[in-house]
């Protein structure tokens, strides 16, 4: 049993290094750009390639682990590892590269959560382990690179990364056997998770762009990421299961885009006032996503998500120069869930 359990909880960790690396840059949007010589745009697309290859490999990913799940799963995991190794060669394009090795392990590795939960003693808590693990490394990346110099945080991470693919390698053994029913393909969860992650990755690239026009240093802006994700954390693991034994997911989903939209609007309207919407905005962005994974198959809610990622991320790209305006858009999007909830 502890042996099945350090499964998860190394998939765990290697699923939420992942997710440390791909929000490397972020919260730092500004300094990365000013110490690699590039614009903020550019720096954007350190985070957007995540998203965008993502929607072209979700499908090739889910053939593999169904076909080869532990050569797939390390994949995943060593790729991450690889790619945080490039990236410590400190120039625009080693990070970009860097960028796209750990983009192509993303669906290898956050597919794969359903999958580990199988060979769990208990598989809901599997889920929940394996999801917390993903969040986990989200609010990690946060505060720490407002905290460490862009060298020192690469090398941090780079450790990370390795680290985690050796204990995976380590506990990973090829008896597990994973196997999981197929969930029904349904249209209005993915829609839902198109619009809602579009706006929580486009929070996550652009929010300190979008806040430092209104005096927010990078310090702050990553403690209100820290904030919004931990809250997402918590709300994941404890209100999202309530709503699914309840079965109250599309009141909970109708109530999310309400809270998100005004949120936003808060935003456009007073962003001063940012550290009393992100942890509401956090709860029902994050919390949303075990709802959606229970509603329909999780290759189809993870490939909509990102899709949504690309398409909201650009938009707001286009306008980011004008916060106002980026927040506002950010509500109409959140707002829209309304109408497919």
């Amino acid at each position: 049993m502890l042996t099945r359990w350090g499964l998860v909880a190394a998939y765990a960790a290697a699923a939420g290094a992942n997710q440390l690396l791909w929000l490397t840059y972020a919260p730092i949007t500004t300094r990365t750009a000013e110490h690699y010589g590039v614009s903020e745009s550019a720096v954007g697309w350190l985070s957007q390639v995540f998203p965008l290859l993502y929607v072209v490999l979700a499908i090739p990913a889910a053939i593999a682990l169904r076909r080869a799940f532990r050569p797939a799963l390390l994949a995943g995991a060593w790729l991450t590892a690889l790619g945080g190794a490039v990236r410590l060669g400190d120039t625009f394009t080693a990070a970009l590269i860097g960028q796209i090795l750990v983009a192509i392990a993303q669906p290898l590795l956050l597919n794969a959560v359903t999958y580990v939960a199988t060979t769990a003693p208990d598989e809901p808590k599997g889920v929940a382990i394996g999801s917390a693990g993903i969040f986990a490394g989200t609010a990690l990346a946060l505060p720490l690179a407002p905290a460490l110099s862009i060298p020192t945080l690469l090398v941090v991470d780079a450790i990370v990364a390795v680290v985690v693919a050796i204990a995976l390698t380590a506990v990973i053994r090829p008896a597990h056997a994973v196997s999981a029913a197929p969930l029904p393909r349904r249209a209005r969860p993915a829609l839902v998770a198109f619009l809602g992650f579009g706006v929580f990755v486009a929070l996550m690239t652009w929010l300190q762009a979008l806040l430092e026009p209104s005096g927010t240093s990078e310090e702050t802006t990553g403690l209100l990421l820290f904030s919004m994700v931990l809250s997402g954390v918590a709300s994941s693991a404890l209100l999202s299961p309530l709503v699914i034994a309840r079965g109250k997911e599309r009141t909970f989903l109708r109530t999310a885009a309400v809270i998100a939209a005004a949120s936003c609007l808060v935003l456009a309207l007073a962003p001063g006032a940012a550290w009393l919407v992100v942890v509401p905005l956090g709860a029902v962005l994050l919390g949303a996503l075990p709802v959606l994974l229970s509603r329909a198959d999780p290759a189809l809610i993870w490939l909509a998500g990102n899709t949504g990622g690309i398409v909201v991320a650009v938009l707001v790209q286009a306008v980011n120069s004008r916060p106002g305006l980026a927040f506002s858009l950010l509500a109409a999007i959140a707002a829209s869930v309304l109408a497919v909830a």
